[in-house]
Protein backbone atom coordinates (compact mmCIF):
# COMPACT_ATOMS: atom_id res chain seq x y z
CA UNK A 1 0.00 0.00 0.00
CA UNK A 2 2.89 2.15 0.68
CA UNK A 3 4.59 1.86 -2.71
CA UNK A 4 1.20 2.71 -4.41
CA UNK A 5 0.23 5.67 -2.09
CA UNK A 6 4.05 6.80 -3.31
CA UNK A 7 3.29 6.60 -6.87
CA UNK A 8 -0.24 9.09 -6.47
CA UNK A 9 1.50 11.39 -4.62
CA UNK A 10 3.74 12.64 -7.42
CA UNK A 11 6.99 11.82 -5.11
CA UNK A 12 7.49 8.03 -6.39
CA UNK A 13 7.43 4.70 -4.53
CA UNK A 14 9.69 4.75 -2.36
CA UNK A 15 8.72 8.47 -0.79
CA UNK A 16 5.35 5.95 0.46
CA UNK A 17 7.80 3.20 2.13
CA UNK A 18 9.92 6.00 3.70
CA UNK A 19 6.70 8.09 4.85
CA UNK A 20 5.21 4.51 6.32
CA UNK A 21 8.56 3.82 8.30
CA UNK A 22 8.97 7.90 9.79
CA UNK A 23 5.25 8.33 10.89
CA UNK A 24 4.51 5.15 11.65
CA UNK A 25 7.56 4.44 14.10
CA UNK A 26 7.27 8.16 16.00
CA UNK A 27 3.36 8.25 15.91
CA UNK A 28 3.61 4.66 17.76
CA UNK A 29 6.44 5.97 20.04
CA UNK A 30 4.39 9.03 21.14
CA UNK A 31 0.88 6.14 21.54
CA UNK A 32 -1.35 8.72 21.26
CA UNK A 33 -3.97 6.04 20.36
CA UNK A 34 -2.64 2.66 21.42
CA UNK A 35 -3.98 0.36 18.25
CA UNK A 36 -3.60 2.74 15.51
CA UNK A 37 -1.35 2.09 13.00
CA UNK A 38 0.00 4.99 10.94
CA UNK A 39 1.81 5.80 7.19
CA UNK A 40 0.59 6.88 4.03
CA UNK A 41 -2.88 6.99 3.34
CA UNK A 42 -5.15 7.54 0.35
CA UNK A 43 -6.74 10.97 1.69
CA UNK A 44 -2.74 12.28 2.03
CA UNK A 45 -1.48 11.16 -1.52
CA UNK A 46 -3.97 12.64 -3.21
CA UNK A 47 -3.37 15.84 -1.07
CA UNK A 48 0.20 15.74 -1.70
CA UNK A 49 -0.31 15.24 -5.46
CA UNK A 50 -1.88 18.45 -5.42
CA UNK A 51 0.65 20.52 -3.34
CA UNK A 52 3.47 18.87 -5.50
CA UNK A 53 1.67 19.86 -9.27
CA UNK A 54 0.40 23.43 -7.62
CA UNK A 55 3.35 24.24 -5.42
CA UNK A 56 6.49 22.24 -5.50
CA UNK A 57 8.67 23.73 -8.11
CA UNK A 58 11.38 21.10 -7.25
CA UNK A 59 11.58 17.94 -5.03
CA UNK A 60 13.16 19.63 -2.07
CA UNK A 61 10.57 22.20 -1.99
CA UNK A 62 8.19 19.36 -1.89
CA UNK A 63 9.50 17.69 1.03
CA UNK A 64 9.94 21.21 3.06
CA UNK A 65 6.15 21.40 2.75
CA UNK A 66 5.83 17.86 4.60
CA UNK A 67 8.31 19.07 7.49
CA UNK A 68 6.59 22.73 7.94
CA UNK A 69 3.31 20.21 7.85
CA UNK A 70 4.35 18.23 10.62
CA UNK A 71 5.84 21.70 12.74
CA UNK A 72 2.11 22.85 12.43
CA UNK A 73 0.62 19.38 13.51
CA UNK A 74 2.95 19.86 17.08
CA UNK A 75 1.72 23.23 17.55
CA UNK A 76 -1.37 21.90 16.88
CA UNK A 77 -1.39 19.43 19.54
CA UNK A 78 0.34 21.85 22.01
CA UNK A 79 -2.69 24.27 21.64
CA UNK A 80 -5.00 21.28 22.49
CA UNK A 81 -6.61 21.64 19.57
CA UNK A 82 -7.53 17.78 18.91
CA UNK A 83 -10.48 17.29 21.06
CA UNK A 84 -12.48 19.69 18.09
CA UNK A 85 -12.49 17.02 15.01
CA UNK A 86 -14.81 14.69 17.12
CA UNK A 87 -17.74 17.02 16.51
CA UNK A 88 -17.13 16.05 12.90
CA UNK A 89 -20.77 15.13 11.55
CA UNK A 90 -20.67 11.76 9.62
CA UNK A 91 -22.50 13.49 6.77
CA UNK A 92 -19.03 15.36 6.22
CA UNK A 93 -16.92 12.59 7.01
CA UNK A 94 -18.68 10.25 4.43
CA UNK A 95 -19.08 12.95 1.62
CA UNK A 96 -15.14 13.46 2.25
CA UNK A 97 -14.45 9.62 1.80
CA UNK A 98 -16.11 8.93 -0.80
CA UNK A 99 -14.68 11.85 -2.65
CA UNK A 100 -11.03 10.56 -1.60
CA UNK A 101 -12.55 6.93 -3.04
CA UNK A 102 -14.09 8.21 -6.14
CA UNK A 103 -10.30 10.14 -7.00
CA UNK A 104 -8.47 7.30 -6.00
CA UNK A 105 -10.26 5.35 -8.72
CA UNK A 106 -10.52 7.92 -12.00
CA UNK A 107 -6.63 8.57 -11.17
CA UNK A 108 -5.90 4.97 -11.28
CA UNK A 109 -7.91 4.80 -14.63
CA UNK A 110 -4.57 5.66 -16.73
CA UNK A 111 -2.20 3.11 -15.23
CA UNK A 112 -5.07 0.63 -15.50
CA UNK A 113 -4.80 0.86 -19.38
CA UNK A 114 -0.86 1.55 -19.39
CA UNK A 115 -1.19 5.12 -20.06
CA UNK A 116 1.07 7.57 -18.42
CA UNK A 117 0.23 10.12 -16.03
CA UNK A 118 -0.38 13.57 -17.41
CA UNK A 119 -0.61 15.60 -14.41
CA UNK A 120 -3.28 18.16 -13.28
CA UNK A 121 -4.69 16.04 -10.67
CA UNK A 122 -8.35 14.29 -11.38
CA UNK A 123 -9.64 16.91 -14.59
CA UNK A 124 -6.21 16.36 -16.31
CA UNK A 125 -7.07 12.10 -15.56
CA UNK A 126 -10.38 12.80 -17.05
CA UNK A 127 -9.36 14.97 -19.95
CA UNK A 128 -6.54 11.60 -20.99
CA UNK A 129 -9.23 8.57 -20.77
CA UNK A 130 -10.15 9.22 -23.95
CA UNK A 131 -6.62 9.03 -25.47
CA UNK A 132 -6.03 6.39 -23.08
CA UNK A 133 -8.73 4.01 -24.30
CA UNK A 134 -8.03 4.59 -28.35
CA UNK A 135 -4.29 3.55 -27.22
CA UNK A 136 -4.56 0.35 -24.82
CA UNK A 137 -1.82 -1.34 -23.38
CA UNK A 138 -2.92 -5.06 -23.41
CA UNK A 139 -0.21 -6.25 -21.30
CA UNK A 140 -0.94 -3.44 -18.85
CA UNK A 141 -4.55 -4.01 -19.05
CA UNK A 142 -4.22 -8.03 -18.70
CA UNK A 143 -2.07 -7.54 -15.39
CA UNK A 144 -4.28 -5.03 -13.80
CA UNK A 145 -7.52 -7.10 -14.45
CA UNK A 146 -5.60 -9.75 -12.66
CA UNK A 147 -4.32 -7.77 -9.77
CA UNK A 148 -7.85 -6.55 -9.56
CA UNK A 149 -9.60 -10.04 -9.69
CA UNK A 150 -7.24 -11.57 -6.75
CA UNK A 151 -8.32 -8.62 -4.31
CA UNK A 152 -11.85 -9.22 -4.81
CA UNK A 153 -11.82 -12.61 -4.93
CA UNK A 154 -9.17 -13.53 -2.27
CA UNK A 155 -10.35 -16.03 -0.04
CA UNK A 156 -11.08 -14.70 3.57
CA UNK A 157 -9.49 -17.81 5.01
CA UNK A 158 -6.19 -17.02 3.97
CA UNK A 159 -6.51 -13.58 4.16
CA UNK A 160 -4.90 -13.64 7.96
CA UNK A 161 -1.66 -15.31 6.95
CA UNK A 162 -1.42 -13.44 3.53
CA UNK A 163 -3.07 -10.62 2.86
CA UNK A 164 -5.09 -10.08 -0.50
CA UNK A 165 -3.20 -6.41 -1.17
CA UNK A 166 -0.14 -8.73 -1.01
CA UNK A 167 -1.14 -11.57 -2.47
CA UNK A 168 -2.12 -9.16 -5.97
CA UNK A 169 0.62 -7.81 -5.53
CA UNK A 170 2.88 -10.65 -5.96
CA UNK A 171 0.58 -12.30 -8.51
CA UNK A 172 0.22 -9.61 -10.80
CA UNK A 173 4.48 -8.87 -10.77
CA UNK A 174 4.63 -12.46 -11.23
CA UNK A 175 2.47 -12.03 -14.85
CA UNK A 176 4.75 -9.01 -15.63
CA UNK A 177 7.60 -10.02 -15.14
CA UNK A 178 7.50 -14.10 -16.63
CA UNK A 179 4.48 -13.28 -19.20
CA UNK A 180 3.03 -9.88 -20.21
CA UNK A 181 6.87 -8.23 -20.38
CA UNK A 182 5.48 -4.65 -22.41
CA UNK A 183 3.67 -2.87 -19.60
CA UNK A 184 5.43 0.42 -18.17
CA UNK A 185 7.45 -0.29 -14.95
CA UNK A 186 8.14 1.25 -11.90
CA UNK A 187 12.32 1.68 -13.06
CA UNK A 188 15.26 1.55 -10.53
CA UNK A 189 14.37 2.49 -6.82
CA UNK A 190 17.10 3.63 -4.23
CA UNK A 191 18.35 1.10 -1.86
CA UNK A 192 19.75 1.46 1.77
CA UNK A 193 19.03 4.38 4.58
CA UNK A 194 17.93 7.28 2.74
CA UNK A 195 19.73 10.68 2.82
CA UNK A 196 18.85 13.88 4.58
CA UNK A 197 17.50 16.50 2.68
CA UNK A 198 19.33 19.92 2.09
CA UNK A 199 18.30 21.70 5.72
CA UNK A 200 19.41 25.02 3.74
CA UNK A 201 17.18 24.81 1.42
CA UNK A 202 14.39 23.87 3.70
CA UNK A 203 15.24 26.97 5.57
CA UNK A 204 14.97 29.09 2.70
CA UNK A 205 11.96 27.87 1.90
CA UNK A 206 10.03 27.92 4.74
CA UNK A 207 8.55 30.53 4.57
CA UNK A 208 6.46 30.17 1.20
CA UNK A 209 5.45 26.57 2.25
CA UNK A 210 3.58 27.60 5.14
CA UNK A 211 0.12 27.63 3.01
CA UNK A 212 0.34 24.26 1.57
CA UNK A 213 1.33 22.74 4.60
CA UNK A 214 -1.05 24.22 6.44
CA UNK A 215 -3.74 22.51 4.35
CA UNK A 216 -1.63 18.97 4.76
CA UNK A 217 -1.47 19.51 8.65
CA UNK A 218 -5.04 19.85 8.92
CA UNK A 219 -5.90 17.29 6.76
CA UNK A 220 -3.79 14.79 8.40
CA UNK A 221 -4.89 15.71 11.99
CA UNK A 222 -8.29 15.77 10.37
CA UNK A 223 -7.70 11.97 8.97
CA UNK A 224 -5.57 10.66 11.94
CA UNK A 225 -8.19 11.53 14.93
CA UNK A 226 -11.10 10.20 12.82
CA UNK A 227 -9.21 7.51 12.74
CA UNK A 228 -8.41 7.39 16.20
CA UNK A 229 -12.04 7.68 16.97
CA UNK A 230 -12.38 3.91 14.99
CA UNK A 231 -9.29 2.55 16.68
CA UNK A 232 -11.15 3.21 19.95
CA UNK A 233 -14.50 1.99 18.66
CA UNK A 234 -13.02 -1.51 17.96
CA UNK A 235 -10.46 -1.80 21.17
CA UNK A 236 -12.85 0.18 23.04
CA UNK A 237 -9.73 2.32 24.55
CA UNK A 238 -9.60 5.73 24.71
CA UNK A 239 -6.73 8.08 23.04
CA UNK A 240 -5.23 11.45 23.45
CA UNK A 241 -6.01 13.53 20.48
CA UNK A 242 -3.23 16.36 21.43
CA UNK A 243 -0.49 13.50 22.27
CA UNK A 244 -1.40 11.57 18.46
CA UNK A 245 -1.14 15.29 16.76
CA UNK A 246 2.19 15.54 18.10
CA UNK A 247 3.43 12.11 17.03
CA UNK A 248 2.15 12.24 13.45
CA UNK A 249 4.00 15.75 13.32
CA UNK A 250 7.17 14.54 14.75
CA UNK A 251 6.69 11.64 12.20
CA UNK A 252 6.03 13.55 9.21
CA UNK A 253 8.99 16.46 9.81
CA UNK A 254 10.95 12.97 9.62
CA UNK A 255 9.25 11.56 6.73
CA UNK A 256 9.93 14.74 5.03
CA UNK A 257 13.70 15.17 6.21
CA UNK A 258 14.49 11.61 4.54
CA UNK A 259 12.52 11.98 1.18
CA UNK A 260 9.13 10.46 2.38
CA UNK A 261 5.73 11.64 1.60
CA UNK A 262 3.44 12.66 4.71
CA UNK A 263 1.07 10.08 6.67
CA UNK A 264 -1.80 10.09 9.27
CA UNK A 265 -3.37 7.40 10.38
CA UNK A 266 -4.28 4.38 8.09
CA UNK A 267 -7.79 2.96 8.59
CA UNK A 268 -6.85 -0.66 6.61
CA UNK A 269 -3.64 -1.40 8.60
CA UNK A 270 -6.03 -0.04 12.07
CA UNK A 271 -8.57 -2.27 11.91
CA UNK A 272 -6.67 -5.88 11.04
CA UNK A 273 -4.36 -4.56 13.90
CA UNK A 274 -7.45 -4.41 16.19
CA UNK A 275 -8.82 -7.33 14.78
CA UNK A 276 -5.44 -9.72 15.72
CA UNK A 277 -5.24 -8.39 18.91
CA UNK A 278 -2.92 -4.97 18.55
CA UNK A 279 -3.58 -3.39 21.95
CA UNK A 280 -0.58 -1.60 22.51
CA UNK A 281 1.90 0.73 20.36
CA UNK A 282 4.21 -2.31 20.07
CA UNK A 283 2.73 -3.14 17.04
CA UNK A 284 2.93 -0.20 15.42
CA UNK A 285 6.63 0.11 16.36
CA UNK A 286 7.17 -3.43 14.65
CA UNK A 287 4.82 -2.66 11.70
CA UNK A 288 7.47 0.36 11.25
CA UNK A 289 10.84 -1.42 12.02
CA UNK A 290 9.74 -4.46 9.39
CA UNK A 291 9.07 -2.29 6.91
CA UNK A 292 12.36 -0.18 7.20
CA UNK A 293 14.16 -3.69 6.42
CA UNK A 294 12.13 -4.36 3.29
CA UNK A 295 13.31 -1.12 2.35
CA UNK A 296 16.66 -1.42 3.11
CA UNK A 297 17.51 -5.02 0.85
CA UNK A 298 14.10 -4.84 -1.30
CA UNK A 299 14.17 -2.06 -3.69
CA UNK A 300 16.14 -3.62 -6.73
CA UNK A 301 13.10 -5.94 -6.88
CA UNK A 302 10.30 -3.15 -6.71
CA UNK A 303 11.71 -1.45 -9.52
CA UNK A 304 10.54 -4.73 -11.67
CA UNK A 305 7.20 -3.94 -10.69
CA UNK A 306 4.21 -2.93 -13.26
CA UNK A 307 2.36 0.19 -12.52
CA UNK A 308 -0.60 -1.49 -13.61
CA UNK A 309 0.00 -4.09 -10.51
CA UNK A 310 -0.72 -0.80 -8.31
CA UNK A 311 -3.49 0.76 -10.37
CA UNK A 312 -4.97 -2.99 -10.06
CA UNK A 313 -4.79 -2.58 -6.05
CA UNK A 314 -5.66 0.73 -5.55
CA UNK A 315 -9.14 0.86 -8.16
CA UNK A 316 -9.96 -1.89 -5.04
CA UNK A 317 -8.53 0.16 -2.46
CA UNK A 318 -11.07 3.57 -3.60
CA UNK A 319 -13.86 1.14 -4.15
CA UNK A 320 -13.71 0.09 -0.75
CA UNK A 321 -12.87 3.58 0.83
CA UNK A 322 -16.38 5.03 -1.05
CA UNK A 323 -18.85 5.09 2.17
CA UNK A 324 -21.09 2.45 0.06
CA UNK A 325 -23.10 2.28 3.82
CA UNK A 326 -24.18 5.95 4.07
CA UNK A 327 -25.05 5.88 -0.03
CA UNK A 328 -27.07 2.58 0.44
CA UNK A 329 -29.39 4.07 2.43
CA UNK A 330 -29.52 7.73 0.87
CA UNK A 331 -33.39 7.11 0.18
CA UNK A 332 -33.78 6.88 3.80
CA UNK A 333 -31.44 10.22 4.74
CA UNK A 334 -32.64 13.52 5.85
CA UNK A 335 -32.31 15.42 3.71
CA UNK A 336 -30.47 18.28 4.92
CA UNK A 337 -27.63 15.51 5.77
CA UNK A 338 -28.17 13.87 1.97
CA UNK A 339 -27.25 17.82 0.72
CA UNK A 340 -24.33 18.26 3.19
CA UNK A 341 -22.71 15.08 1.98
CA UNK A 342 -23.24 15.62 -1.81
CA UNK A 343 -21.84 19.11 -1.19
CA UNK A 344 -18.32 17.68 0.29
CA UNK A 345 -18.26 14.59 -1.98
CA UNK A 346 -18.80 17.09 -5.00
CA UNK A 347 -15.95 19.72 -3.37
CA UNK A 348 -13.51 16.82 -2.31
CA UNK A 349 -13.67 15.69 -6.15
CA UNK A 350 -13.90 18.75 -8.25
CA UNK A 351 -11.65 21.25 -6.07
CA UNK A 352 -9.05 20.79 -3.12
CA UNK A 353 -9.32 17.84 0.20
CA UNK A 354 -9.66 20.93 3.00
CA UNK A 355 -11.56 23.59 1.50
CA UNK A 356 -14.16 20.57 0.93
CA UNK A 357 -13.92 19.89 4.62
CA UNK A 358 -13.97 23.09 5.74
CA UNK A 359 -17.14 24.02 3.75
CA UNK A 360 -18.86 20.90 4.45
CA UNK A 361 -18.66 21.97 8.08
CA UNK A 362 -20.22 24.88 7.55
CA UNK A 363 -23.25 23.63 5.32
CA UNK A 364 -23.68 20.96 8.39
CA UNK A 365 -23.00 23.64 11.48
CA UNK A 366 -25.99 25.58 9.19
CA UNK A 367 -28.42 22.58 9.37
CA UNK A 368 -27.78 21.58 12.60
CA UNK A 369 -28.29 25.14 13.50
CA UNK A 370 -32.00 24.83 11.85
CA UNK A 371 -32.73 22.04 13.52
CA UNK A 372 -31.58 23.22 16.68
CA UNK A 373 -33.97 26.51 16.20
CA UNK A 374 -37.34 23.98 15.93
CA UNK A 375 -36.21 22.28 19.38
CA UNK A 376 -35.39 25.73 21.02
CA UNK A 377 -38.37 27.55 19.78
CA UNK A 378 -40.69 24.45 21.18
CA UNK A 379 -39.08 25.20 24.82
CA UNK A 380 -40.06 28.87 24.97
CA UNK A 381 -43.90 29.03 26.57
CA UNK A 382 -45.23 32.69 25.93
CA UNK A 383 -48.91 32.41 27.37
CA UNK A 384 -51.54 34.88 28.52
CA UNK A 385 -52.42 34.17 32.46
CA UNK A 386 -56.43 35.24 32.83
CA UNK A 387 -56.99 38.14 35.10
CA UNK A 388 -60.21 35.79 36.75
CA UNK A 389 -57.19 33.17 37.50
CA UNK A 390 -53.45 35.19 38.14
CA UNK A 391 -55.25 38.35 39.53
CA UNK A 392 -57.99 37.03 41.88
CA UNK A 393 -57.66 36.82 45.28
CA UNK A 394 -57.46 33.38 47.20
CA UNK A 395 -60.68 33.74 48.80
CA UNK A 396 -62.42 34.17 45.39
CA UNK A 397 -60.52 31.37 43.58
CA UNK A 398 -61.74 29.17 46.29
CA UNK A 399 -65.48 30.51 45.92
CA UNK A 400 -67.58 27.26 44.39
CA UNK A 401 -69.87 29.53 43.32
CA UNK A 402 -68.41 33.32 42.26
CA UNK A 403 -70.25 36.10 41.63
CA UNK A 404 -68.92 37.37 38.37
CA UNK A 405 -71.27 40.28 38.12
CA UNK A 406 -69.90 41.08 41.12
CA UNK A 407 -66.33 40.88 39.99
CA UNK A 408 -66.95 42.64 36.96
CA UNK A 409 -68.71 45.40 38.83
CA UNK A 410 -71.01 48.47 37.77
CA UNK A 411 -67.57 51.01 37.57
CA UNK A 412 -65.38 50.84 34.08
CA UNK A 413 -62.83 53.04 36.04
CA UNK A 414 -62.60 51.38 39.53
CA UNK A 415 -58.95 49.82 39.20
CA UNK A 416 -59.83 47.20 41.83
CA UNK A 417 -61.93 45.61 39.59
CA UNK A 418 -61.51 43.76 36.58
CA UNK A 419 -62.48 41.92 33.99
CA UNK A 420 -61.95 38.23 34.31
CA UNK A 421 -61.83 37.55 30.73
CA UNK A 422 -58.93 40.07 29.60
CA UNK A 423 -55.31 39.15 29.93
CA UNK A 424 -53.33 41.93 31.64
CA UNK A 425 -50.32 39.80 32.76
CA UNK A 426 -48.29 37.32 30.23
CA UNK A 427 -46.13 34.70 30.97
CA UNK A 428 -42.89 34.16 28.71
CA UNK A 429 -40.95 31.07 30.21
CA UNK A 430 -37.21 30.34 28.69
CA UNK A 431 -36.74 26.29 29.24
CA UNK A 432 -34.12 24.39 28.43
CA UNK A 433 -31.02 25.65 26.61
CA UNK A 434 -31.18 28.88 24.03
CA UNK A 435 -28.49 29.73 21.41
CA UNK A 436 -28.13 31.68 18.14
CA UNK A 437 -29.82 28.95 16.24
CA UNK A 438 -33.24 30.26 17.63
CA UNK A 439 -32.66 33.91 18.26
CA UNK A 440 -34.20 36.22 15.46
CA UNK A 441 -37.61 33.95 15.54
CA UNK A 442 -37.27 34.03 19.27
CA UNK A 443 -37.43 37.60 19.17
CA UNK A 444 -39.94 38.19 16.46
CA UNK A 445 -42.45 35.65 18.18
CA UNK A 446 -42.55 36.83 21.65
CA UNK A 447 -41.91 40.69 20.94
CA UNK A 448 -45.96 40.02 19.04
CA UNK A 449 -47.34 38.21 22.57
CA UNK A 450 -45.32 40.98 24.89
CA UNK A 451 -47.01 44.01 23.19
CA UNK A 452 -50.84 42.19 24.36
CA UNK A 453 -50.02 42.70 28.01
CA UNK A 454 -49.44 45.75 30.43
CA UNK A 455 -47.38 43.27 32.76
CA UNK A 456 -44.80 40.73 31.36
CA UNK A 457 -43.53 38.06 33.40
CA UNK A 458 -40.00 36.94 32.10
CA UNK A 459 -39.08 33.06 33.69
CA UNK A 460 -35.54 31.91 34.02
CA UNK A 461 -36.42 29.56 36.76
CA UNK A 462 -35.95 26.06 34.29
CA UNK A 463 -32.97 27.67 31.76
CA UNK A 464 -30.27 25.88 31.69
CA UNK A 465 -28.04 28.03 29.52
CA UNK A 466 -28.02 31.27 27.22
CA UNK A 467 -25.35 32.04 24.62
CA UNK A 468 -24.59 35.71 24.28
CA UNK A 469 -27.14 35.94 21.24
CA UNK A 470 -29.74 34.55 23.15
CA UNK A 471 -29.34 37.07 25.63
CA UNK A 472 -29.24 39.98 23.80
CA UNK A 473 -32.57 38.48 22.32
CA UNK A 474 -33.67 39.23 26.21
CA UNK A 475 -32.30 42.49 26.19
CA UNK A 476 -34.24 43.73 23.09
CA UNK A 477 -37.45 42.19 24.38
CA UNK A 478 -37.11 44.48 27.31
CA UNK A 479 -36.80 47.48 24.95
CA UNK A 480 -39.36 46.25 22.93
CA UNK A 481 -41.72 46.18 26.44
CA UNK A 482 -40.38 49.51 27.83
CA UNK A 483 -41.56 50.89 24.11
CA UNK A 484 -45.10 49.67 24.43
CA UNK A 485 -45.20 50.51 27.94
CA UNK A 486 -45.31 47.00 29.23
CA UNK A 487 -44.26 46.25 32.49
CA UNK A 488 -40.72 43.41 32.96
CA UNK A 489 -40.48 41.11 35.81
CA UNK A 490 -38.24 38.43 36.33
CA UNK A 491 -38.75 35.16 37.94
CA UNK A 492 -36.25 32.67 38.68
CA UNK A 493 -32.97 34.38 37.29
CA UNK A 494 -29.60 32.55 38.68
CA UNK A 495 -27.15 30.49 38.37
CA UNK A 496 -24.97 30.39 35.18
CA UNK A 497 -27.74 32.26 33.25
CA UNK A 498 -27.85 35.32 35.80
CA UNK A 499 -23.73 35.44 35.83
CA UNK A 500 -24.01 36.29 32.49
CA UNK A 501 -26.57 38.40 32.39
CA UNK A 502 -24.72 40.43 35.12
CA UNK A 503 -21.62 40.48 33.40
CA UNK A 504 -23.31 41.66 30.26
CA UNK A 505 -25.63 43.67 31.97
CA UNK A 506 -28.81 42.54 29.71
CA UNK A 507 -31.27 43.79 32.56
CA UNK A 508 -30.48 47.46 33.42
CA UNK A 509 -33.68 48.63 32.78
CA UNK A 510 -35.15 46.39 34.93
CA UNK A 511 -35.67 47.93 38.31
CA UNK A 512 -34.11 45.61 40.75
CA UNK A 513 -37.95 45.51 42.88
CA UNK A 514 -39.02 43.38 39.74
CA UNK A 515 -36.95 40.37 40.24
CA UNK A 516 -38.67 37.29 42.07
CA UNK A 517 -38.44 33.87 43.03
CA UNK A 518 -41.42 32.15 42.09
CA UNK A 519 -44.96 33.11 40.61
CA UNK A 520 -46.82 33.86 43.87
CA UNK A 521 -44.19 36.87 44.28
CA UNK A 522 -44.60 37.74 40.66
CA UNK A 523 -48.78 37.85 41.53
CA UNK A 524 -48.18 40.52 44.65
CA UNK A 525 -45.80 42.60 42.27
CA UNK A 526 -47.95 42.29 39.22
CA UNK A 527 -50.96 43.53 41.25
CA UNK A 528 -48.87 46.52 42.26
CA UNK A 529 -47.95 47.50 38.90
CA UNK A 530 -52.01 47.37 38.11
CA UNK A 531 -52.94 49.17 41.35
CA UNK A 532 -55.00 45.78 42.00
Amino acid sequence: MALAYGVVSGLGVIAGLYGAVAVGLFASLFWGTKALISGPTGPMAVAMAVVVGTYAENITEAFTIVIMAGVIQILLGLIKTGRYVAYTPYSVISGFTSGVGVIIVLLQVLPFLGASSPGGGTVGAIRAIPDAVGSINYHALGIALLTLVVTVVWPTKLARALPPTLAALIAGTLLGVLWLKDAPRIGTVPTGFPEVIDTHSVLEHAVGSFQPALVLALLASINTLLMSLIADSLTRGTHNPNRELMGQGVGNIFSGLFGGMPGAGNIPATVVNARIGGRTPVSGVLCALVLMSLVLGLGEYVGEIPHAVLAGILMKVGWDIIDWRFITRIHRVQREHLVVMVITLGFTVSADLLSAIMLGLIVAALVSARQLEYLELDSVISAPLLDISFLADEEEEEDDDPDLDSMLGDDDDDEDEFDPFSARCGLVSFRGSFTVASSNRMFSTISVDIRDHEVVILDFSQTDYMDDSAAFVVERLVDVAIEEDTECIVMGLGGAVGASFQKLDILRSVPKDRYVEDIDEAKVIAKRILGI
